[in-house]
């Protein structure tokens, strides 16, 4: 497993021009690890903070100005692969204040599934949970724990009964998550459904600016 704190990808950093730092949310390390690896950009070096910060939003903007100022003498370029995220459009503002791009869109259930999609699917989606592979494969420790229904599984309806269905957003095809995401969905009382968005909006921001 990946680990959620500060994670550095230095096997493969190159030492000439053109650097670039990925500051990330640890819960995509994986996805942008193998993204690196599969395009071969060598260039690119991955930091992460931790992925327990999609559960408190307002650490995220601190957090990533810290990582910035702490980096950006050694590095030709900074990249900030979160969304908003649930910063009410505090990190847009540091970004722009700090001069380093991010990634669009309101969060990575969007950006997965392809921003002007997620956007078309909004409407009809909004008593839809999502679940992405990193959320699967860590349920309890960032949903069914934090929620305390581990200790009071009573409280399930009250939390997930406006809900209809989970949707699980799948960035690779592995038939064992899909089957956790199922059980997931169970669990919550919810319908399932599966789509598979692959790295969607991801892929397409980090080659653009490997490209750059």
């Amino acid at each position: 497993m990946i680990s959620d704190t500060e994670l550095t990808q230095k096997g493969l950093q190159a030492r000439g021009e053109g650097r670039i730092l990925l500051i990330a949310c640890g819960a995509l390390a994986r996805e942008i690890l193998a993204l690196i690896k599969a395009n071969g950009w060598s260039h690119m070096t991955l930091t992460c903070l931790p992925a327990i910060y999609h559960l408190h939003p307002e650490k995220i903007p601190q957090a990533v100005e810290d990582t910035v100022l702490k980096n950006r003498d050694d590095y030709d370029d900074i990249f900030v692969v979160y969304a908003d995220c649930g910063t009410g459009g505090l990190l847009q503002s540091l970004c722009d204040r700090l001069g380093v791009q991010m990634v669009a869109g309101p969060h990575c259930y969007s950006f997965f599934e392809g921003n002007d999609r997620f956007a078309e699917l909004a409407e009809d989606e909004f008593t839809a949970f999502y679940l992405t592979d990193f959320l699967v494969r860590q349920f309890d420790a960032f949903i069914w724990k934090p929620m305390g229904l581990d200790r009071h599984p009573e409280l399930r309806d009250m939390y997930f009964g406006n809900y209809t269905k989970l949707v699980y957003q799948a960035q690779i095809d592995d038939p064992a998550l899909t089957e956790k995401a199922r059980a997931c969905a169970d669990r919550m009382g919810l319908e399932f459904e599966r789509r598979f968005t692959g790295y969607g909006d991801l892929k397409t921001a980090l080659g653009t600016l490997a490209q750059e």
